[in-house]
């Protein structure tokens, strides 16, 4: 084998490191000016939940990282052994991401935006539970690694959407003290397209990783990316729906 190959090889064997490194840059580059830097300038304007739930997802990032780093330098058992927090996190990640977004839709329409409230609500919604699935499907799929790591991908790429929103948020409204999405009001659901397309860039990365490595697509990438895909695009139509304006009010019901 030439160098050439070797060094090619290498390349393809590090990008799920690589790509984990870009989703910490991602969530943390996203809400640096409408989060971490308003914390010590004490300028953050927002629930006490909102800081529990910013731990807890970028927490996640990081530990994506650490697993995919664990498994780029051959620490299976460690990974394996640290899998059970990840279950542990990510299932407060659920309930937390769920809380939040349920909140934040009760906020809004006590400020008079109703039917925008319910409609953006979808997003968030909609998020966190597909992020739950993608990590179940990673879970019950352990014992194959090339599934189980390609699921973890898919989830943890479907949540930075909300992280690559800000980017546009501040392209927008630019930054300043306490300025972030939720002091406006709700806004419409299609100008979450931008954060989609960059998360469908992504998953397109992924495809052409699998493409050079195996010569084919791995059907949970494609599928799955599809799926993930498909759903920043689907909020858009379906958000205005009165199916699901009444499941906004059924989910609305838990913290009323």
């Amino acid at each position: 084998m030439t160098a050439a190959a070797i060094s090619g090889q290498r390349s393809l064997g590090t990008f799920h490191l690589w790509m984990a490194g870009l989703f910490v840059l991602i969530a943390f580059g996203g809400f640096s000016v409408t989060y971490w830097l308003q914390l010590p300038a004490a300028t953050f304007v927002g629930r006490p939940m909102l800081h529990l739930h910013g731990l807890l997802f970028s927490a996640w990032t990081l530990f994506y990282f650490w697993q995919t780093w664990q498994i780029a330098n051959r620490q299976t058992a460690n990974h394996r052994a640290w899998g059970v927090a990840g279950v542990s996190l990510a299932t407060a990640m659920f309930f937390v991401g769920l809380a939040t977004a349920i909140d934040s839709m009760h906020e809004g329409i006590a400020e008079g935006h109703v039917e925008a409230a319910k409609a953006f609500a979808i997003v968030p919604i909609s998020g966190i539970i597909v992020f739950a699935i993608l990590v179940g499907l990673a879970v019950v799929s352990v014992k194959t690694p090339e599934t189980h790591k390609r699921f973890m991908f898919l989830a943890t790429v479907s949540i930075l959407q909300a992280a690559l929103g800000r980017f546009f948020f501040l392209a927008i409204f630019g930054g300043g003290p306490g300025n972030r999405p939720g002091v406006h009001p709700p806004a419409p659901v299609a100008t979450t397209l931008g954060a989609g397309v960059v998360v469908g860039l992504l998953i397109v990365a992924a495809l052409v990783y699998d493409w050079r490595k195996t010569g084919k697509l791995h059907p949970v990438m494609l599928w799955g990316g599809l799926a993930v895909v498909a759903l920043e695009f689907l909020r858009v139509p379906l958000s205005a729906t009165p199916q699901w304006m009444a499941m906004a009010d059924w989910f609305g019901a838990f913290a009323a």
